[in-house]
């Protein structure tokens, strides 16, 4: 006799057992995850109350209030104490023209560096690249003092120089001032352009600068046609990192620059320690603030580029 109902196989009971299993596993990956996310957010929400809280946002937030503080309370007197004096417009004019000097040339520098060392390596360029990694390490005061023993009108190559052509005084003497000031920014930063450059050419695919060679194209017209385009976003950000770091530059100017060499963080290191004029100094720091966060700002969204351009390309 037939009955109304089948009893379950084994077949469908193992299913069932498989499913509940992987249901199983799948709320217990999803607990795990959420248990991550929350352990994440502690970890973020440590480091921005115990690391950034008293190192960086405190200050900046200490910063910006002391900016609008007058002396009657909140006030807008330190902007227009700033904006307001008839000097600050020479100060941001020579800070942006030696800006764009140094930070130009040192991009031009490391670029030229960076396709030297790639594309006609040489013996010894494994050592320069590596020292040149190094160099990145050194404080940027450091430098100033080298050139000032090396070039100084008082350093080794002047007194050779005078011994050698038996000169009444040294030949060089042009390192305190806007001479020296370039000289040693373009020294200083040009390896910091050198190294996201290499890293834009390693991502090169080199059949295609072969096949532009082999078809007849001349080397300048495969390194602006065929590898600038490629390599672009890592040139553009090394050169945006240079020019952030050349802005906020102050050990080679306090060492080198001089009395009518005044720029933006002189300025604002002189309101605070010989003025005594804390708000005026903390407005130009805002400023100052506003300028580098726009320039990182622009590093990391071509910095962004860089990185999709190297996803897409593997």
């Amino acid at each position: 006799m037939s009955s109304l109902s089948t009893p379950d196989t084994p077949n469908s009971i193992s299913e069932a057992a498989a499913d509940a299993r992987r249901s199983a596993s799948a709320a217990s990956h999803t607990a795990a995850v959420k248990r991550r996310e929350r352990a994440a957010q502690w970890h973020l929400l440590f480091l921005a109350v115990v690391v950034l809280g008293p190192l960086v946002i405190y200050p900046l937030v200490r910063l910006v209030l002391l900016s609008f503080t007058g002396p009657h309370g909140l006030s807008l007197q330190a902007y227009s104490t700033f904006f307001g004096n008839p000097e600050t417009r020479g100060v941001v004019g020579t800070t942006l023209w030696i800006l764009c000097v140094s930070a130009g040339l040192a991009s031009l520098l490391g670029i030229g560096l960076a396709s030297l060392l790639f594309f006609k390596p040489f013996p010894g360029a494994r050592m320069v690249t590596r020292f040149l990694e190094l160099f990145v390490a050194f404080p940027s005061f450091l430098v100033a003092f080298t050139l000032i023993f090396l070039y100084g009108s008082q350093g080794s190559v002047s007194i050779a120089l005078q011994q050698l052509f038996h000169l009444e005084a040294p030949p060089l003497n042009f390192l305190f001032g806007v001479g020296g000031v370039i000289l040693a920014e373009v020294v200083f930063y040009a390896p910091f352009v050198v190294r996201p450059t290499l890293a834009s050419f390693a991502t090169l695919d080199m059949r295609l600068i072969e096949a532009a060679r082999s078809l007849g194209a001349s080397g300048w017209m495969v390194a602006f046609k065929v590898i600038l385009p490629l390599a672009w976003p890592g040139i553009a950000a090394g050169t945006i990192l240079c020019f952030l770091l050349t802005l906020n530059e102050f050990g080679i100017l306090l060492v080198l620059g001089s009395a009518h060499l005044i720029t933006l963080p002189v300025a604002i290191y002189s309101s605070a320690t010989v003025d005594l004029d804390l708000p005026t100094a903390a407005a130009g720091a805002v400023v100052m603030l506003i300028m580098s966060l726009s320039l990182y700002a622009l590093y990391r969204q071509v910095n962004r580029r860089k990185v999709k351009g190297a996803g897409h390309g593997r």
